[in-house]
């Protein structure tokens, strides 16, 4: 998995930091003068080694902008090309004198620096911002898509940053050591992220072609028009009712779309547009529904409340609680309570 590949690489460049690190502790560069100054441009690494990790685990790696994102990189070396190119006792004795000569540049990537790291912060949040949103025009249920592991690991570097910009380097360097062991856990093991990609058919990706809906094509990225929405909302809600699609917890936008004979793009834009909500609410709002007209059935009063959800296709407790008191401002229980239902 690409993921695990852009880890590794990761690791890799955080190791080789780390060593750095170590031997220049205190005045540990003099014993090694002809290393100085190739460890400045590492901090510029972890921003897009954290970012290009955030798009694969989501899905988005857009491996053709991979590069530009290492040229602020290649930036840092370029400008550091004269004091490279000095001879290893010079490179010493600038550092010796606190940088001397070399002051302007010095302050320049310190400001660089808190940038990079502030906006692949940024960034990684943003994706995952658009990650969670497409998953829920995609899914029913997202229970199992579990994102807790990618905030913490932005929130990881994010708290390195702070440390940097706090210069304590026993700080830094415990939290990097601590980051990695954690990252490395959950980088190895992580469960709960969706493989997007493998939902993504090629029915999601490229155009689609049904011999009843021969128009399907060239709606695909405008909008359909209000008489083509609507007879899609039509035959959706007929299978809803007819077929109770929304009693499947693996219900997706994919699957909806082919039964339908339409382009999935086309299907959440009707749904949102009729609906004015996304896939995973409107579906939910339809067990929800369905968990209201059997609770009340009086057949079902020997069934408890959660046995009854899952037949209404929730495949979780916390889900349909969520759900329910998001659409009905009350809790199952007090609804129940309402009707004088009396369940366990």
């Amino acid at each position: 998995m690409t993921a695990d590949y852009v880890l590794a690489i990761w690791f890799m460049i955080i190791g080789m930091h780390l060593i750095f690190f170590v031997l220049f502790r205190g005045d540990g560069y003099l014993n090694f003068p002809s290393l100085i100054g190739f460890e400045i441009p590492f901090p510029f690494m972890h921003g897009p080694m954290l970012y290009l990790y955030i798009l694969c685990v989501t899905n988005h790696s857009g491996r053709k902008i991979w590069l530009l994102h290492w040229f602020p990189v290649l930036l840092i070396y370029i400008a550091l090309a004269q004091f490279l190119l000095l001879s290893p006792e010079d490179r010493a004795a600038v550092y010796q004198n606190k940088g001397k000569g070399y002051e302007t540049l010095s302050e320049v990537i310190k400001i660089l620096m808190i940038l990079s790291g502030i906006l692949y912060v940024g960034l990684s949040l943003l994706a995952v911002t658009r990650y969670r949103k497409e998953i829920s025009d995609q899914y029913s249920n997202t229970e199992k898509i579990n994102l807790n592991w990618v905030y913490y690991l932005i929130i990881g570097i994010a708290l390195i940053w702070i440390a940097v910009m706090i210069r304590n380097n026993i700080l830094i360097f415990s939290m990097v050591v601590l980051f990695i062991l954690v990252a490395a856990y959950f980088g190895i093991s992580w469960v709960g992220i969706l493989d997007y990609s493998e939902v993504k058919t090629e029915g999601a990706i490229e155009k689609i072609t049904v011999e009843n809906n021969p128009e399907v094509p060239k709606y695909e990225k405008t909008f359909a028009g209000e008489e083509a929405i609507q007879d899609i909302y039509n035959k959706l809600v007929i299978q809803m009712e007819k077929e109770k699609l929304y009693k499947d917890p693996e219900l997706n936008l994919n699957y909806v779309a082919k039964l339908l004979g339409v382009h999935p793009n086309i299907l959440s834009q009707t749904i949102n547009f009729v609906e004015n909500r996304n896939f995973y609410d409107y579906i939910n709002r339809q067990r929800i529904e369905e968990f209201k007209r059997i609770a009340v059935l009086p057949e079902n009063g020997k069934f408890t409340i959660l046995s009854l959800a899952f037949e209404s296709g929730f495949n979780s407790k916390t889900s349909f609680n969520r759900n329910f008191k998001k659409y009905m401002n009350c809790s199952p229980r007090e609804f129940l309570k309402s009707q004088s239902i009396s369940m366990e």
